[in-house]
């Protein structure tokens, strides 16, 4: 007898997927926070510069300047810490007194470089704005070597997140994203899996409040929650289970749409489950015309006890289902209807040919200078 918390139940899935989330977040974090940090060889390196630089000066004063100061304050804002960029910023005061006292205060006869009044306002201006860096770095944790590395490690989490599982002979899926500003980060992503012994394809689209870097925290988040939860509960119980993790986050801004398919690779029939998300888009291959395909169901986020009904459908060789974000249909200048005729429009040039490619060609051609995220995902039955 298998109950609730039998080792193949749902709840049993979904606690072993948080513990490997969990895991792997832990060790993420061990590999970049591990004594990786110390900043001593920059400061030494740093220390021994700043006097190097302050030599150079008062033995050739026309080819290094005093303000040259300013590259080892620059560098130190970037690699150290708050308490040892003082200790930079303590011996280049000194640096800069030794060379006032040696050059003089004021250009000379000959027009050598003095020390002026105007470049220690600018060594203290550059090293004022070194501390505010350091500081904040220092704040949210950034490791002084490897902080680049981390952001990019989140950037690829995102993408890998967002691959799409391969599907058998006879169908075609690709996704193509595309966020606001040119920036990296997006508030739109997907996750996919396939279920049921690979016979079912389920994919979510999810597009969180906000663009571009302001929603790409919330849209990580997300995307790894939704993930562990996509597989582990019935399809029917994963718009309500993502509801109440974005209720439990109590976010000013907390609010997603998200819209979830789930796609029979063997029948081709599908249920499409919408959390305020736009409806999709189904080429029919025997009439050559689309149908919008909407569902019923409230924001994520929004209120306890959301209901969402589906609507079913069935892709037969040769149609073609569209699910995308609103950031590619709707601008101040059009409204989402006008926005979904330009896209079927522009689809229709891909019947003939075939869908290969065509989804980031679709950005590019019906939104390509829009500043709102924006998501493109096709799956064509051959």
């Amino acid at each position: 007898m298998t109950g609730s918390g039998g080792a193949d139940s749902p709840t049993a899935r979904m606690r072993k997927a948080l513990h490997r989330a969990r895991t792997s977040v832990r060790k993420a974090g061990v590999d970049y926070f591990r004594g990786d940090g110390s900043d001593w060889l920059a400061l030494a390196t740093l220390l021994l510069a700043v006097p190097a630089i302050a030599l150079g000066t008062i033995a050739q004063p026309d080819w290094c300047a005093p303000s040259a100061l300013v590259l080892p304050i620059v560098a130190g804002g970037l690699l150290l810490r708050p308490a040892s960029l003082l200790a930079l910023y303590a011996a280049a005061a000194a640096a800069l007194i030794v060379e006032s006292a040696v050059l003089g205060p004021y250009p000379g006869s000959g027009g050598a470089a003095r020390v002026t009044p105007g470049t220690i306002l600018v060594v203290a201006a550059v090293g004022f704005f070194g501390l505010l860096i350091a500081q904040f770095r220092s704040r949210v944790g950034v490791p002084w070597r490897r902080g680049g590395t981390m952001l990019f490690d989140l950037r690829e989490r995102i993408r890998v997140q967002s691959k799409l599982p391969g599907l058998p002979r006879g169908w075609h899926r690709e996704m193509a994203l595309r966020p606001a500003g040119g920036q990296s980060f997006s508030g739109d992503f997907v996750v996919a899996a396939r279920t049921n012994g690979g016979r079912t394809l389920e994919v979510v689209l999810t597009d969180v409040s906000g663009k571009g870097m302001d929603a790409a925290s919330r849209a990580l988040l997300l995307s790894g929650a939704f993930g562990g939860l996509l597989g582990s509960l019935p399809p029917h119980g994963f718009l309500p289970a993502a509801n109440g993790y974005l209720l439990r986050q109590d976010w000013d801004e907390g609010f997603a749409t998200s819209v979830h398919l789930v796609l029979d690779l063997d029948s081709g029939d599908y249920e499409l489950l919408s959390a305020g998300h736009l409806p999709a888009l189904q080429l029919n291959a025997g009439t050559g015309r689309w149908e919008e395909k909407a569902a019923e169901g409230p924001l994520l986020g929004v209120y306890d006890g959301a209901q969402f009904d589906p609507v079913k459908g069935t892709l037969r060789q040769g149609d073609v289902l569209m699910l995308f974000t609103d950031g590619l249909v709707e601008t101040a200048e059009r409204d989402i209807s006008e926005g979904m005729d330009r896209l079927t429009g522009e689809a229709d040039r891909y019947v003939t040919a075939g869908f290969n490619g065509a989804a980031w060609h679709l950005i590019e051609t019906v939104a390509k200078d829009v500043n709102d995220d924006r998501a493109l995902l096709l799956i064509c039955r051959h």
